[in-house]
């Protein structure tokens, strides 16, 4: 599985990946059909597939690890750079409150290293780096909880639609038959 930004499978899982395509390998040279093969590894037909072309094209060497699809736009000596700008806050670049959101920090990587992530990417990496998403802890200092309280108790009960009454409604099989 490949994942957008430079994020990919682990050099751990691409040796097993790579292990199964020479074990492929030489159940091709037994001559074994390929839904055979794919049943056994658990992998898709169309895979063997793939894998026993590359193997009569070029042999062996055609199914060895190509190491990892790409590499990360930012490196970790850039990543640590980007550490420090988020340090300092957004409002020091130029942001009006002290809220970090995935857009901006996009925006600042844009702008600091002339490289550019997705919002999902950006999630990606600093998911990768051990960053996590972060809800405030505290109410807002301006927050007024007797306007709060009356808005709850005088207000909401009128912009709230009226519930059913429980009980027993009309139907086509609660109706009363008529005579």
């Amino acid at each position: 599985m490949r994942y957008a930004q430079g994020g990919g499978l682990t050099a751990e899982r691409q040796a097993f990946r790579e292990r199964l395509r020479f074990e492929a390998a030489g159940r091709f040279a037994q001559g074994d059909e390929s839904s055979v093969i794919a049943h056994d590894l658990r992998v898709s037909v169309r895979s063997v597939q793939r894998w026993r072309k590359a193997w009569s094209t070029d042999g062996v060497q055609a199914l060895a690890s190509k190491g990892p699809a790409s590499l990360p736009l930012l490196s970790d000596a850039l990543f640590t750079v980007l550490e420090t700008e988020l340090d300092k806050g957004p409002v020091a670049h130029g942001w009006p409150d002290q809220t970090w959101t995935l857009s901006r920090i996009k925006t600042l990587i844009g702008r600091r290293f002339h490289k550019t992530y997705t919002i999902q990417g950006v999630a990606a990496l600093l998911k990768r780096h051990g960053w996590t998403c972060q809800v405030p802890a505290r109410r807002a200092v301006e927050r007024n909880e007797a306007a709060v309280a009356g808005w709850v108790k005088e207000t909401w009960p009128q912009v709230e639609a009226p519930r059913r009454r429980s009980g027993r409604g009309w139907s086509s099989r609660t109706k009363p038959a008529s005579r």
